[in-house]
């Protein structure tokens, strides 16, 4: 579809003051985003549900979520569940199912939970990675409890930062323009194909069109440690970053196997960055022995074992390959 708008976009841009009769008109485009939107949504809406949270007898919130696994794991956000004694998960086709906690995680503020159901559909993970922006994004979740709620908008800018309630900051964070509720929080972000791309995190209430989605391979390694331990415990070096290229020049000069890396936006004030010598600005390439060229690989490496153990952390800084020693601490 992409490829036909472009087609025609470039037929109508040669100049002539006539429209050609097998061009296809504004309205039949119109059609075919619609149709793309649709599309997804009828594929995604059947992994999407309801989460009613209760503290003792008392409701205390309600938020989405969605199915990832065939045998009832779900994942949504920290914020939705973080009050709750009791969780109530509300299915498509109506069915009401208490749901338990596997795990959750502030930072990020993702956090597990898992139903006992059958014909449970879980939806196709993407890939945030290969995201671009101004491609369409489409955000599906169930506010104040209205099923499979969809809005439509784009990708309005990637590797933005958010602090989570904890007061550590998400990183590779997604922007979007596409609606959200506070409802919404924990539904899922998808792109045209119906994969998911992230999970809807927040809405900064006084503007318009300023949402935000915790990415979705972020949201994969968290899910994947909340089942596995329940909980996760990361090395803290105290840098907000972005991912970024790196010229085609230093990569060569310097060899680098990677061309990206993560530009250090700030470091924190006593933090371990701090300590080192590492300053805003600097491209981060490598950790140890391992090349860092996303935000994502060096959230895997900031792992438990990392606390307390000295690294070397190989930066960029301007035209210079610096070495600095880095001992990470326990996460704040």
């Amino acid at each position: 579809m992409k490829a036909k708008i472009r087609h025609i976009l470039d037929e109508r841009s040669l100049g002539s003051t006539s429209v050609r009769p097998d061009l296809p008109s504004d309205g039949e485009l119109l059609d075919a985003y619609s149709e793309a939107v649709a599309k997804a949504a009828e594929k995604v809406s059947p992994s999407v549900v309801n989460l009613e949270v209760y503290r003792g007898e008392q409701p205390a919130g309600t938020g989405s979520g969605f199915v990832f696994t065939p045998d009832g794991f779900i994942l949504t956000n920290n914020h939705v569940v973080e009050p709750a004694t009791r969780i109530v998960v509300t299915l498509l086709e109506g069915r009401r199912l208490t749901a338990s906690l596997i795990g959750r995680d502030p930072d990020s503020d993702l956090a597990v939970v898992r139903v006992d159901g059958a014909g449970l559909p879980p939806v196709t993970l993407g890939d945030s990675g290969s995201l671009r922006v101004g491609q369409l994004a489409i955000a599906i979740g169930s506010p104040f409890g209205f099923q499979c709620t969809v809005t439509a908008g784009v990708v309005s800018a990637l590797g933005r930062s958010l602090r989570s309630t904890s007061g550590r900051l998400i990183d590779n964070v997604i922007q979007t323009d596409a609606a959200l509720n506070p409802g919404n929080s924990g539904g899922p972000l998808v792109n045209s194909r119906g994969e998911v791309i992230g999970v809807n995190t927040a809405v900064i209430m006084p503007a318009q069109g300023l949402c935000f989605a915790t990415a979705v391979n972020t949201a994969k390694y968290v899910a994947a440690r909340l089942i596995r331990d329940g909980k996760i415990i990361r090395a803290y070096i105290g840098v907000a970053g972005i991912n970024s290229p790196i010229h085609t020049r230093v990569v060569r000069f310097f060899r680098l196997p990677k061309t990206t890396g993560v530009r250090v936006a700030s470091v924190e004030r006593g933090s371990p960055a701090e300590k080192s010598g590492l300053q805003p600005g600097d491209t981060i390439v490598a950790y140890g022995d391992t090349p860092v060229g996303a935000i994502d690989d060096l959230h895997k490496l900031l792992s438990e074992d990392q606390v307390g153990a000295t690294a070397e952390l190989s930066i960029i800084r301007g035209t210079e390959r610096l070495r600095l020693p880095i001992t990470p601490s326990g996460a704040r």
